[in-house]
């Protein structure tokens, strides 16, 4: 086997394992967390930062780097470690991921997926001999095969032809990685079913691979799901090699992770929650844009050793965050991965010494706590309800503000910050910027199905005013339907948490059912009703954008 995977010790009264595999650019020490080096680059750190932070594994997504910068630059270079100036070892996945995750951009068969670039708009082909022909030029330790991934929710008829699929990519995978020294791992399917979780592992393991992952977790199970099937799989895997759990997690999912038999991980948490003022402390995560902090001079943990922690106060990082600054972000993302590298060290340490299984018990307590149920905290303020109607404010554990409908309970973009969503949905997705550079005197016609806080229409406003300051742009018309504006007009009361309405666009809408740009042939229109009814009214569209509640709404 190309890792050499030596397991040093397995805990008493747990599953959890230490151990250690070597690869071209060095040793890893298991349990391990990979930071996401997503376009080679980990996002706000510079390879210094992430050494000093403890990182050892990096991960880089083969999915990207072949839209860009593309093969042919790795070839030149000689590789992803002389090209990020990252001397330790670099683990890429497939893409299958990815795949997933655009299930409206792109087609499925045998040979494998169809894609539109965001880059360029060309279209590629992802398939399991492309897929290892990229990860050989970047030249990765460890590749992944690739994996047809569906929602752990899917039926069993899915999940069972996802998981065949998978099975027959993986062994393509394989023969074409060829002489390659690089290790390859097999990535095990089969969603929420413990019978075709068997199979997947019966089949993936005889197979000459150099370990194996867990896939089909954290993308769309309850926590107790995850934490099932985490244990089934891993227990169904080789002792002898690395067990990967990929796309998780939050620190309390890697101590559970842990503690059933996995020993890799990776996430993008770190990065994502610091960018939102989110921490992970030794006495529980904390939420910088609370007041509580702006005139805090105590350092963010007074246990860790970070330099973020040595040298700036609480107050001062309230401040960055509050300001968006990106020094902000840049700190907390450090601190976040010492933190993470920090408890995998110490979870090493516990196993090695037999001492998991209480280490288990007491850490996890300390990892479920927040700001929000710290005894440290003793005046916290009352929180006061916003509500219009059928409408309320939500603040998520995050930080970021959603409308929430509450006969329901469903809440609008619940998931990460609703600027961010509607700009991954609405303005990349559909390639919005290139739609408006078409040089054609006909409009663009977008339907906004849902008006709901204007999320969506906004973010589409803003992207035209932004490209028609490089340059001339077609004419833009958006039509919104709506039979509720209740939600519109609660979020418009604060501009503060909504930040998406400091416009005058919202306002004349509301006001006047109309808002025309001043200098720009931008439109935007309201259609009051059941869209059943009124749909109609509207020019055809060239573009709907449509955000449903669950299936269950």
């Amino acid at each position: 086997m190309r890792l050499n995977f030596q397991l040093e010790k397995e805990a008493r009264g747990s599953r959890a394992r230490a151990g250690v595999f070597t690869t071209a650019h060095g040793p890893v020490l298991t349990p391990t967390f990979m930071a996401v080096g997503t376009h080679a680059t980990v996002k706000s750190q510079t390879v210094d930062h992430l050494k000093a932070a403890g990182s050892t594994v990096l991960l880089a997504n083969t999915y990207h780097l072949l839209l860009r910068p593309g093969p042919e630059v790795f070839r030149k270079l000689g590789g992803i470690h002389r090209f990020m100036n990252w001397d330790g070892p670099v683990l890429t996945d497939s893409g299958g991921f990815q795949i997933f995750s655009l299930p409206h951009s792109r087609k499925m068969n045998e040979e494998g997926a169809t894609f539109q670039s965001y880059v360029d708009g060309k279209m590629h082909l992802l398939s399991p001999e492309v897929s290892i022909a990229m990860q050989r030029a970047i030249d990765s330790d460890i590749m992944m095969a690739l994996d047809q991934c569906v929602p752990s929710t899917v039926d069993r008829e899915e999940a069972h032809t996802a998981m065949e699929l998978t099975h027959r990519w993986a062994k393509r995978s394989l023969e074409a990685r060829g002489d390659s020294k690089q290790a390859l791992f097999g990535i095990v399917q089969g969603a929420c079913f413990e019978d075709l979780r068997e199979k997947s592992a019966e089949t993936l393991t005889r197979m000459p691979f150099d370990g194996f992952a867990v896939g089909g977790l954290a993308v769309g199970e309850s926590k107790e799901l995850r934490d099932k099937f985490c244990e089934t799989t891993a227990s169904l895997l080789p002792r002898n090699l690395p067990r990967y759990l990929m796309g998780v997690g939050t620190p309390i999912d890697l101590l559970e992770a842990v503690h059933r038999g996995i020993d890799m991980f990776d996430c993008i948490i770190p990065s994502s929650l610091a960018k939102r003022g989110a921490v992970f402390t030794s006495h529980g995560r904390l939420q910088l844009r609370r007041e509580i902090y702006k005139f805090s001079e105590s350092a963010l943990d007074p246990e860790c050793p970070c330099s973020t922690c040595k040298n700036y106060s609480r107050a001062y990082l309230h401040h960055l965050h509050k300001a968006d600054e990106t020094l902000g972000w840049t700190l907390l993302t450090y601190h976040n991965l010492t933190f993470y590298h920090r408890l995998m060290r110490e979870m090493r340490e516990e196993i090695l010494n037999n001492s998991f299984s209480s280490y288990y018990e007491s850490k996890k307590l300390l990892l479920e706590r927040s700001d929000n149920t710290s005894p440290a905290i003793i005046h916290r303020p009352r929180v006061r309800r916003h509500q219009l109607g059928d409408y309320e404010v939500h603040v998520s554990d995050t930080g970021f503000h959603s409308i929430r409908q509450i006969s329901s309970g469903e809440v609008m973009h619940p998931a990460i910050d609703p600027l961010h969503e509607a700009h991954q949905l609405y303005v990349e997705q559909p390639r919005l910027e290139a739609q408006l550079r078409l040089s054609t005197p006909d409009p663009l016609i977008i339907w906004d199905v849902g008006l709901g806080a204007a999320t969506n229409a906004m973010a589409a406003i803003r992207c035209y005013e932004s490209i028609s300051e490089e340059g001339a742009v077609r004419p833009l018309r958006i039509i919104s339907f709506e039979r509720d504006l209740h939600s519109l007009a609660l979020a418009l009361k604060f501009p503060s948490k909504f930040r998406h309405l400091r416009h005058a666009a919202p306002q004349d809408l509301l006001k006047e059912g109309v808002w025309q740009s001043p200098s720009l042939p931008l439109r935007w229109e309201l259609v009051k009703g059941n869209f059943l009814e009124t749909l109609e009214l509207a020019d055809a569209p060239d573009l709907i954008y449509y955000d449903p509640f669950s299936p269950k709404t």
